[in-house]
């Protein structure tokens, strides 16, 4: 189901070869079965489109939500972001980091990886993403940092449908730790 629903062009590519393989059988050997089959086949290619469209599966869930996360970050709604954080010592980091940045552009770059850990309970997911954020810290020495960023995540499924962050980590893209850089205990 997973497949069908995120992969929809592979399972039509795939419904549509065996198709057509089927349909060539039925006119090597004029037997009608290989050409129903065939046929039903085909037809199956717009229902798994349809399939498609109307399930959401936990990584496209998650990536809806890192999305919403980055346009709460770069609103500069912390509220919001909270909202979004499941665990209290992450809530609590947050709390004291967000309010010293003030964000011109935080855009997600790229996801790199959402990895669901199947064997944890409750469901949990690991992500790694690169970030391009131009941000300033609102007191001090007005460090200014622009440019692409790694954020790793570990959620957690709370709900039917619900995703918390319960620990998150900024970092820069290679290297070590820099200024901006939070480590998690």
């Amino acid at each position: 189901m997973t497949m069908l629903a995120e992969q929809p062009l592979v399972v039509s590519l795939i419904l549509g070869l065996l198709g057509v393989l089927l349909l060539y059988g039925w006119l090597q050997t004029g037997k009608k079965p290989p050409a129903i089959v065939g046929l039903v086949f085909l037809l199956l290619i717009p229902f798994a489109w349809v399939i498609a469209s109307h399930v959401v599966t936990d990584r496209e869930r998650i990536e809806e939500l890192i999305y919403e996360v980055a346009t709460a970050v770069e609103a500069e709604d912390y509220e919001k972001v909270y909202a979004f954080i499941g665990d209290p010592e992450a809530l609590r980091r947050a709390r004291v980091e967000l309010p010293i940045y003030d964000f011109d552009m935080a855009k997600v770059n790229s996801i790199r990886r959402i990895t669901l850990v199947p064997s944890s309970d409750p469901l949990e997911a690991d992500v790694d993403m690169t970030v391009k954020v131009d941000v300033s810290m609102t007191s001090g020495a007005m460090r200014h940092m622009r440019g692409p960023r790694r954020i790793i995540l570990k959620l957690q499924k709370t709900g039917q449908d619900e995703w918390k962050v319960i620990q998150y980590q900024h970092l820069p893209i290679a290297g070590g730790p820099d200024q901006f850089s939070n480590i998690t205990p």
